[in-house]
This record gives structure tokens, sequence and C-alpha cells, in this order.
């Protein structure tokens, strides 16, 4: 009895593998649902190369606020991001050195006068030489020039700034000793703004002072237009790249911001996809590829910079392969695209 019921079970699953192949020939062997789409045949086209790299926007015109003469800074009543206007006082200086110089001075002064005095009284009545004179009238040119010398030096106290402009760095307080050539502040002209960037040995060659470069700010989202103003031709020793300076104009930025350039350098091919055939999934893209059969596959596909109202396609199709979007009904794997 146990045998008759094993050879029945075996019989029955003999039958229903017949049946499950029989309906697996009839899927493989139906026809492709028939969808009608918009197709194109991608061909590579020319479009400009660009070449983009980071940089700091920065100041034409910066100056450093030295002092002339020695001394105790008294006064430095500003500080950095403060605006400065050209003739504000930035340092007033104790003139302890400067007056005592100008006090010897007009006590040399004074003393070279009466000798002048005395001595062009005594070549009048024949009792000195022209000579003597001479030389006592030059040692009174003198001592006038020294007082001069040391009046100027007195007014070095109080440092004026040369320039409109904002304070972007302080190395000195108050209370500090300032020395002739030493900075204690540097002033930038945010009205006359540079782009500074480092340009790859293999373009500098393809990049020429007057070009026009596009300049994004990224912190402000803003797409400036900037010309190249130099070329340093000198490669940095270590990096093998060349400094490029891009003249800009905005009254939005500011030294110190990031900035990105992009280069102009020549032609390149590439392969355009309308916007519409680019399909997003879950942060990823694709688009549908239409076989020699018409039939469609879905292939994910890296894409670039938007283009002429389409998109460039990086990685993922091949010149001459053939794309569909807009289908009716919407487009799947396996379809026959009409």
């Amino acid at each position: 009895m146990i045998k008759k019921t094993g050879l029945a079970i075996s019989l029955l699953a003999i039958l229903a593998a017949q049946g499950c192949s029989d309906d697996a020939g009839k899927q493989a062997t139906a026809p492709a649902v028939t969808v009608k789409a918009e197709t194109l045949t991608v061909k590579a086209v020319e479009i400009p190369a660009r070449y983009v790299t980071s940089g700091s926007v920065t100041s034409d015109h910066r100056v450093m606020i030295t002092s002339r003469i020695s001394g105790y800074i008294r006064k430095l009543p500003v500080r950095e991001g403060d605006r400065v206007k050209k003739g504000e006082v930035l340092v007033r200086i104790d003139p302890v050195n400067a007056k005592q110089t100008l006090v010897q001075a007009e006590a040399d002064l004074a003393d070279a006068r009466a000798d002048k005095q005395r001595y062009e009284a005594l070549f009048r009545a024949h009792a000195a030489s022209k000579q003597q004179l001479d030389r006592v009238r030059l040692r009174y040119k003198v001592a006038k020039s020294r007082v001069a010398q040391a009046r100027n030096h007195l007014g070095y106290a109080e440092v004026r700034s040369p320039v409109n402009g904002v304070v972007v760095e302080k190395r000195m307080s108050k209370g500090d000793l300032a020395s002739p050539g030493a900075g204690i502040m540097s002033i930038e002209d945010p009205a006359s703004l540079l782009v500074n960037t480092y340009v790859s040995e293999q373009f500098v060659s393809r990049i020429h002072v007057g070009d026009s470069v596009d300049v994004e700010i990224p912190s402000i989202g803003r797409h400036i237009r900037g010309a190249v103003r130099q070329v340093v031709e000198a490669a940095d020793p270590v990096s093998h790249q060349f400094l490029v300076k891009i003249a800009i104009q905005d009254g939005d930025l500011h030294p110190g911001m990031f900035a990105q350039a992009g280069f102009s350098i020549g032609k390149r091919k590439a392969l355009i996809a309308p916007a519409a055939a680019i399909v997003s999934r879950a942060g990823l893209h694709g688009v549908y590829i239409v076989d020699a059969k018409g039939i469609a596959h879905y292939r994910q596909v890296r894409v670039g910079a938007k283009r002429d109202g389409g998109i460039e396609i990086l990685a993922g199709l091949h010149d001459g392969d053939v794309i569909a979007w807009h289908g009716a009904p919407a487009l799947q794997t396996g379809v026959k695209v009409q």
C-alpha cells in the first residue's frame, strides 16, 4: 500500500513539473508589451572644456601699517574688521625720543644762529675772513635742517591710514613698543579684489592674461565673471603649480572667501542626453536604452552639468546608443519601444 501511494505522488510531481515548464515556455514566447516613446540616438558633440580650481578672494591693494619712530603705543582704537578712511588716525605713539631729538636740534640751531650773527658782525668789521663766515653759515643751515627733520619725526607719532579699507590683521596692541619698519596692522581695500588660485602645469599654457573666467562663490551662491589679471610664470617647487590672479568686482565679496574658478581650455567630446530622459531612483540616475530588437533596458548612468537644455552623461552611455523616454504606458525593462 505504501509503495502505491509513493508511486502516485511521483506521478503527480512529474505532471506538475511538465505543467510549469509548459507555462514558462508560453511566457517566454509571449510577445513583449509595445510602448510608444520618444527616442534619440546619442551622438558625441563638441563642448567647451573647463578646468576648475579652488582659491580664495584677496585684496589687490593690501597695505602694511608701520611706524617711522620708536616708542610705546599710546592709543590703537581700531580692531580687525573695522572700516577706516584715508587720513584717519590709526595709531598714536609716545614720541619721547623724537621730542628729545627736537629739543637738541633746536638748541644746536640757537647756538648756530648766534655764531652766524656774531661772525657776520665780525666780517663787516673786517675781523673775520669770508671762509670763516661761510663755515658758520653752513653750520647754521645744517642745524636748521635738523630741526625741520626732528619736527617731521615728531609728526610721525600719529600714524594715519593711507587708503580707504578694512583692517584685516592686527599685530600690536596698546602698550607695545613700536619700532621703525615693524608691522602694526594690515589694511585691505575691498573695492579692488582678486581671486588667487593655483593651476596645474598641464593647463597653464592654455591660460592667458585677459581670458574670461567663471568664478563661483559657494558661500553666497554667486557666479561672477572675472578676467585673468596675471599668470605668475614661476611654479611652486613643491606642488609644481602656477599662481593665477583673477580680477573680480562684486560688492558682496570679502577678502578670505572661498572661490572656485572655471577656466575655458578648449574643446572636448561629450554625450548630452535630454533632461527628460534621465530617471532618478533613490538618488541614482539612469536611462532606458533601446537595443537592436527595439527592447528597452534600464541602465544606470553618471550625470554631469546641465548643458543647452540637456545633461552631460559622464559614464554609462556610448556614442550611438538609442535612448527612450516619455513612454505610454510607462517604460520598463523588457517592453518593446515603438
